[in-house]
């Protein structure tokens, strides 16, 4: 499992005086590695200790224990599972949701489309079947739309192994603050923040008491690390904000001697959205998506093994599961500055 150092990953602007203007219109993702914090000068690399703290764990005493929870005889989480994903007509939750029914899985999707969750039902059902998946509409900031998701889940699946809280917004708008617009704020604010608690509420409310328990992964993004995310700040600060709503839900759910629902973290790093591609109008922005992004099915494919394998295993243990690691950062960015690779990849760059 990575480790809490982060390595930070900074383009450092060639042309300023200083050497210290930072290429931040873009910032990179999560990206870790042992100890050490990485750092790209102008002429070399450098590495340095960096420090990481870890928030205290607080157990409540036995007699607190849940009872709900002590209550439900304990079952082997055995495949082939029956998985949840938000905002999954699309993106990267649709290429997760595909990868699950590859390995035969069973899938629901849910989006606040219902014209998209129609025609993303309909096409997976003629790859794969109508016995494997099915689709529902859902707005995640509305708390009786999660509850009606949960119901349908539990009618069709009778149980949700895997729950993945993929559903989030930028309004599709980059531009700096002091611009967006009320509307715009809200509907970033409500689907990300908001609808990522309501959705946790609802799947842990469920899993408690499902003897198999249950994992829910809530995917990060641009801003989680707590870099500054420039013209699309509202959207970084609720990615910022996963990362502890994810921590405070281990630490409720040790105190509460919840032992078979576990939250984790997800990061796809760069994905080839519409919602990332969108924003690709600035050098620096061109730079990282040719350098770091990868198309949504090649991320699925590599995370849905790993989430498998952690449901498989019967561990409790909280993991951050990251397609794109430090080593793997660190390597296409070196390559790029020192060879020229990825350049034109996706945008052709000035």
């Amino acid at each position: 499992m990575a480790s809490n150092a982060a390595i930070n990953c900074s383009i450092i602007d060639f042309s300023s005086k200083n050497h210290q203007l930072i290429f931040t219109s873009l910032p990179i993702p999560h990206c870790r590695y042992g100890s050490s914090t990485v750092r790209f000068r102008r002429n070399c690399f450098s590495l340095r200790a960096s420090k990481s703290y870890h928030s205290p764990i607080i157990r409540a005493d036995s007699s607190s224990s849940s009872s709900s929870s002590s209550s439900v005889k304990r079952e082997p989480m055995l495949p082939p599972y029956n998985v949840l994903i938000t905002g999954s007509t699309k993106g990267i939750g649709y290429a997760l949701a595909k990868e699950f029914l590859k390995a035969g899985d069973n899938v629901i999707i849910c989006s606040r489309s219902a014209e998209r969750v129609d025609s993303a039902v309909q096409s997976l059902r003629e790859e794969f079947g109508e016995q494997h998946v099915w689709g529902t509409k859902c707005d995640v900031s509305e708390g009786n739309e999660v509850a009606d998701l949960v119901a349908f889940a539990q009618k069709n699946l009778k149980y949700v192994d895997i729950w993945i809280n993929n559903a989030g917004s930028n309004a599709y708008s980059y531009k700096p603050l002091a611009e967006t617009s009320d509307e715009d704020l809200i509907e970033v604010i409500t689907t990300n923040s908001l609808g990522l608690m309501i959705c946790c509420r609802e799947a842990m409310k469920m899993m408690r008491e499902q003897p198999r328990g249950g994992h829910i992964f809530n995917i990060d993004g641009a801003g989680s690390d707590g870099r500054p995310t420039p013209r699309f700040a509202a959207y970084g600060a609720t990615k910022r904000s996963v990362v502890h709503l994810t921590k405070s839900l281990q630490a409720e759910l040790q105190m509460q001697d919840v032992k078979n629902v576990v939250v984790h973290n997800l990061s796809p790093g760069m994905v080839t959205t519409d919602l990332l591609m969108s924003g690709a109008t600035t050098k620096q922005a061109k730079f990282f998506i040719n350098v770091l992004a990868e198309p949504a099915d090649v991320v699925a494919e590599c995370l849905v093994p790993k989430i498998r394998s952690i449901a498989a295993s019967g561990s409790t243990k909280p993991t951050y599961l990251r397609f794109l690691t430090g080593v793997k950062a660190y390597s296409q960015i070196f390559s790029r500055i020192a060879f020229g690779a990825r350049r034109n990849r996706y945008i052709l760059e000035d």
